[in-house]
């Protein structure tokens, strides 16, 4: 039996996250709906919560952001994939800070 798509090369951006062979895959597999990263600023108040979740769940996860021959790490290019080119502890600030605009807008 075949790895499925999001679990190979196939299925993953080399810009980071996966593409869009690669959400259909997951789909397939688990039927979770995986949407694509929201880039720039984020325009919805749904925008801002995935966004603000994103970076600050992936900015707070373990592990280097450059490997040993200093090429980026899935970690890093996912991060980049929303939009995010700092480091991890800025992606938790933004995070939070994104959801807090999310909240006050929740709450008007």
């Amino acid at each position: 039996m075949k790895t499925p798509a999001w679990q190979r090369a196939a299925g993953k951006n080399p810009r980071g996250g996966l593409n869009a062979k690669g959400r259909a895959s997951y789909k397939a597999e688990t039927g979770g709906t995986l949407k694509a990263p929201v880039k720039g600023e984020p325009a919805t108040p749904e925008q801002l919560r995935r966004k603000g979740s994103f970076l600050a769940r992936m900015g707070s996860m373990p592990g280097l952001l450059t490997d040993e021959q200093g090429d980026k790490t899935r970690l890093k290019l996912s991060l980049e994939a929303w939009g995010h080119r700092g480091d991890k502890s800025s992606a938790v600030a933004k995070g939070r800070r994104l959801l807090e605009r999310y909240r006050k807008q929740k709450d008007g």
